[in-house]
């Protein structure tokens, strides 16, 4: 990024549309908003439309243009392949881990996306590195199967129905939530995770049935309602009274598409957390 550029936000943006539409020239908005000349230059260049600069159309361009940026593919060198494979195997790092880690502290953009591109690259060529993740790449049920969850869930709403200002992760409020099963099915914990500021709530229940999972997300969520604007969950039996919950939270319940895990990203990787304290075959009716 550019020495002195940063990221504008929609209220800078309206402000930015206030001051040049009253006549001041690009250095006066700068300097009122304390902000470097070139990046009112720039903002004006590549986000401007045919009517000359508007916010919201501002805004929208350059959302669109950071979403798709950040989907974009980033090379492994050799000296990064040898960082990311030592994270893994060496500080049992997940690839969610590694990328913060690498952003925060080495200033290095590279999605976990890539990373695991390139756990089963290495492993179709004879490698083992994708035996030190935790999961090491979960079993999934086979398409078509009755126990898939496709049409087992009455009323059930889809993600693609699902606000879009959730992708963005602009606004407190919207959640993802699962279960974790314990050993033999004997025992459950619900887990529920922000996906903005990634706070999570976790509850044991004694079965993982519609009932207790539905009383469970209320409790956890009940206190703090006003902050819960969307739920997504997988497609598990457990969720099929999605009504209740959406009733008592003020809220609405969606349904991540069967077979797409990473529709709910945060809370695969936060359960995969949780589950280094508690790895499967834990017998979850001794926990206190």
């Amino acid at each position: 990024m550019p020495k002195g550029y940063q990221h504008l936000t929609y209220d800078i943006r309206c402000q930015i549309y206030a001051l040049k539409k009253s006549g001041l020239s690009q250095r006066k908005i700068a300097k009122q908003l304390k902000i470097a000349q070139s990046t009112i230059s720039n903002e004006y260049r590549r986000n401007s439309g045919s009517k000359g600069y508007r916010h919201n159309q501002a805004h929208k361009k350059a959302t669109e243009r950071r979403l798709k940026a950040s989907f974009g593919p980033r090379k492994m060198n050799l000296e990064l392949t040898l960082l990311v494979e030592e994270l893994i195997r060496e500080k049992k790092m997940s690839p969610e881990q590694i990328s913060g880690r690498l952003r925060k502290t080495k200033n290095i953009f590279i999605s976990h996306e890539s990373i695991y591109r390139y756990i089963w690259k290495n492993k179709v060529n004879g490698g083992d590195l994708y035996k030190s993740l935790r999961q090491q790449g979960k079993k999934r049920n086979k398409r078509g199967s009755k126990k898939a969850g496709r049409g087992l869930i009455p009323n059930r709403i889809g993600i693609e129905l699902r606000p879009k200002e959730v992708l963005l992760k602009k606004r407190v409020g919207d959640w993802e939530g699962d279960t974790i099963i314990g050993k033999n099915h004997r025992g459950a914990i619900v887990s529920i995770v922000e996906r903005k500021t990634k706070l999570v709530r976790l509850r044991l229940i004694p079965v993982a049935n519609a009932q207790e999972t539905t009383q469970a997300i209320i409790k956890i969520l009940d206190p703090i309602k006003e902050y819960v604007h969307t739920i997504t969950t997988d497609n598990g039996k457990e969720f099929s009274k999605h009504k209740n919950i959406a009733l008592a939270l003020d809220t609405q319940v969606y349904f991540a598409n069967p077979y797409h895990s990473w529709e709910r990203g945060l809370n695969e990787n936060t359960n995969g957390l949780v589950r280094q304290f508690f790895p499967k075959g834990t017998d979850f009716t001794r926990l206190c």
